[in-house]
């Protein structure tokens, strides 16, 4: 078979998800078009109150992007300008981001070597007495080790805040991912397992007063209109993403389902190959495996190899966020986080996504090999 011409497999197949959701959402347009109520009205009510049900909590505030949503849910619980909040080095920069955006200070961790989660052990060596809350990333699909946090954030009398925007449907120990901690923030940007048409987030919570904060601040600092208690900002859920989530809520678990079923198939089907390290589900954990991340020496070259031959592979982060230069003012010099740091030249991600079929998972496994096994230098 001629790899050049076959057809492509993307990283992430949307269009898939959008068949088979169409005539739902296109009935909801419509009723939203009709009703004319964009902003906020009985779809987005009606969505949060899903989804809160969904993964658990008492309460459900959606927002404009999930970046928005950790900003708010880390405003809500009282971090404010200078203090410091402990994260992964691991993560996408919006982790910090967030934290920045309220003139606090990132404090980036090592991740264990085995699953790329927070390593409980480098929070306690990194909390001080100006530690204000802990975010645990639930990376790819999976929970991090929240338990461990709570305990050090008890010890502290601060609290946690879940980053859980790949784990829409992750479980620890049996609880959703969102009803773990404090607060958690989710995104539906369009390519998570719960994705929206565009950007969209939620904060879930089970604390009436952190849900209060949120939906205040997100409208403009204001319960009443033109009453303004604090200076706020312009971050709400509109009705037409609502539609759209709806629709993918009410399929989300068999969705997730065939994921779970796709990494079996992979792990499968990678068994044996040397040169690949597969990934793995952390003890406690039920991985919804929003991505599925190999590592490989020679990264770059592989992956070369794989969008040569039509697969849509890519890297989930290829810089650390204390070695983007936006975060050079940390001071963390390279070799600060080694396993972070020696995964980011390592990590691939293999296409998935629940329509993912067989054969395609084949043809991707066969291709990665082949590329594994050539010799370092080679395709250049």
């Amino acid at each position: 078979m001629n790899q050049q011409t076959t057809t492509p497999i993307p990283l992430v197949d949307l269009v898939s998800q959008q068949a088979e959701v169409a005539a739902e959402v296109r009935a909801g347009l419509d009723d939203v078009l009709a009703d004319c109520a964009f902003v906020g009205g009985p779809v987005v009510g009606a969505f949060e109150r899903e989804y809160a049900a969904y993964v658990g909590a008492e309460h459900c505030v959606g927002v404009a992007n999930g970046t928005d949503a950790l900003e708010l849910a880390l405003r809500a619980v009282g971090v404010g300008r200078d203090d410091e909040v402990v994260l992964p080095a691991n993560t996408f920069v919006a982790t910090a981001e967030a934290v920045s955006r309220l003139g606090a200070v990132p404090v980036p961790v090592d991740v264990d070597d085995e699953h790329l989660l927070i390593d409980p052990a480098a929070v306690r060596r990194a909390v001080t007495s100006r530690t204000r809350a802990l975010v645990p990333v639930h990376l790819f699909g999976q929970c991090a080790p929240v338990e461990e946090l709570l305990e050090i954030g008890r010890d502290l009398g601060v609290p946690v805040v879940e980053d859980a925007a790949q784990a829409q449907g992750a479980r620890r120990h049996g609880r959703p991912a969102g009803s773990l901690g404090a607060a958690a923030a989710t995104s539906f940007y369009p390519g998570k397992n719960l994705g929206a048409a565009g950007d969209a987030g939620a904060v879930t919570t089970d604390d009436a007063e952190v849900a209060r904060l949120v939906r205040m601040v997100a409208a403009h600092g204001s319960e009443q209109k033109y009453v303004h208690a604090e200076i706020g900002v312009n971050s709400r859920l509109d009705a037409v993403q609502a539609v759209v989530l709806r629709a993918k809520l009410a399929r989300l678990e068999a969705w997730n389902g065939r994921r779970r079923r796709a990494a079996l198939r992979y792990d499968a089907l990678l068994e044996g190959v040397a040169g690949v390290r597969r990934p793995a589900e952390a003890p406690g954990n039920h991985h919804v495996w929003h991505l599925y991340v190999v590592r490989v020496a020679d990264r770059d070259r592989v992956l070369s190899q794989l969008q040569a031959a039509g697969i849509g592979a890519g890297i989930h982060y290829p810089t650390p966020v204390h070695r983007t230069g936006a975060y050079a003012g940390l001071g963390l010099p390279a070799g600060s986080f080694p396993v972070t740091e020696r995964a980011a030249g390592e990590i691939l991600s293999l296409p998935m996504y629940p329509h993912l079929t067989a054969e395609d998972q084949e043809r991707v496994v066969s291709v990665l090999a082949a590329a594994v096994r050539a010799p370092v230098g080679a395709h250049r």
